[in-house]
């Protein structure tokens, strides 16, 4: 009974009571006969039943799920508390109830024999081939505990990379964005209400006043195509840019020239790349077969094809350091770094090294950046908005000169 117990499926249902009424629900049991019979004890007549999609969850899961879902489960195994009965814990006290299902069901796997790694393997939403190969590394070694503590410290040090990149983009763009919506209103509501004062002004308006104005007339006429036209610009670029390999790989190498940003961003793909080759390498994965993760987990076109490179290099019997040098696009100091590691048997600690020192770089920018964004903001703000202010204002100061 407990091993059916454990096969338990979560079923939608629909159905009458019994006075006719149409209801609808969920309920997880070992199969649809079960279901049937369950809700006929309860005076429900039963007319369809189906499987909920094993995505269909209540909630968003996030990687940030995953990766405090890593910690709590490492945590809890170097603690000694048995696998099944660690999913247990994390799970029901998680709060998202999707994370919640998602791993009742890998529970429900690995209860009925199959490995933790291949329980991962059929949620690759969630679980990429890097937490599966390391997972199932540490399932082979027997030191799962280890590995996944590995893990967890790797997913929270990707993490935290990617929020400081996202902070340091989101500050500016918001700020840009909130700048465009103050002066549409401004050109659609405040400088009309001037324009009708200064109708009877009986004198030549400024140049600056008349160029504010002929503005503000065609944001009034077309507000609806200049909003639609962006909207529609911004969807289009974003649903292009995630389907379209090309469009990545142009948007990836202008990111890396792009002033400011580009080199931010660069050091932020080598940290990662230097991180995961050596969380995968120090858990006796094959360098060859480490590059496939390492290249997936690049975020970087321009990375990708270049790992994708040294990889093949690799495999032909080129050293890591001398393709890595031919790919062109890693500094000499993580080269020297490489080829260190490589000499002395060390490369996992050398290339955690390397890890440790471009994140610390792409801390000391994202700080540079914010201090550095913040006036420029302010003087791109103070010099629209102020500008907008003294053109409209100018025909006053006009014709107060003119009544002294």
């Amino acid at each position: 009974m407990a091993v059916t117990a454990s096969k338990q499926i979560t079923y939608l249902w629909e159905g009458k009571d019994k006075k006719g009424k149409v209801i609808k629900g969920e309920i997880r049991a070992a199969g649809e006969a079960v279901v049937n019979a369950t809700l006929r004890r309860q005076g429900i007549t039963v007319t369809k039943v189906k499987k909920q999609s094993a995505f269909a969850s209540k909630g968003k899961i996030t990687d940030k799920d995953i990766t405090l879902f890593t910690r709590q489960l490492a945590t809890m195994m170097k603690a000694g508390v048995p696998l099944l009965q660690a999913f247990d814990i994390v799970g029901k006290g998680h709060s998202n109830p999707a994370v919640a299902k998602l791993l009742g069901d890998i529970k429900a796997d690995v209860e009925t024999g199959s490995s933790l790694s291949a329980a991962f393997r059929k949620y690759p939403l969630y679980f990429d081939n890097l937490f599966c190969n390391l997972v199932g590394a540490g399932e082979q070694a027997g030191i799962l505990d280890t590995l996944l503590d590995r893990l967890a410290t790797y997913k929270e040090k990707i993490q935290a990379i990617k929020g400081k990149i996202k902070s340091a983009l989101t500050y500016p763009i918001s700020i840009l964005a909130v700048a465009f919506i103050i002066t549409a209103i401004i050109m659609i509501f405040v400088i009309p209400a001037f324009k009708s004062l200064f109708s009877g002004f009986g004198a030549d308006l400024p140049g600056p006043t008349l160029v504010v104005m002929a503005i503000s007339d065609i944001f009034v006429e077309w507000w609806w195509a200049i909003f639609g036209s962006i909207g529609f610009g911004i969807w289009f670029f974003f649903y292009t840019w995630k389907r379209s390999e090309k469009m990545q790989g142009t948007m990836d190498r202008l990111l890396l020239k792009a002033p400011i940003f580009g080199d931010l961003i660069r050091k932020a793909t080598i940290a990662r790349f230097a991180r995961t080759l050596s969380t995968m390498f120090a858990a006796g994965v094959p360098l060859v077969e480490a590059l496939d993760s390492v290249a997936g987990a690049a975020g970087n076109k321009v990375y990708f094809d270049a790992t994708k490179k040294i990889q093949s290099e690799i495999s032909t019997g080129t050293s890591l350091t001398v393709a890595m040098q031919n790919a062109q696009v890693f500094p000499n100091m993580v080269l020297q770094m490489t080829a260190i590691g490589e000499e002395s048997g060390a490369l996992d600690s050398m290339l955690s090294k390397v890890a440790d020192f471009y994140e610390g770089e792409v801390d000391d920018a994202v700080a540079s950046i914010s201090s550095l964004m913040e006036p420029v903001i302010m003087v791109v703000l103070g010099t629209l908005i102020g500008g907008l202010v003294i053109a409209m204002y100018m025909p006053i100061f006009k014709m107060g000169e003119v009544v002294g």
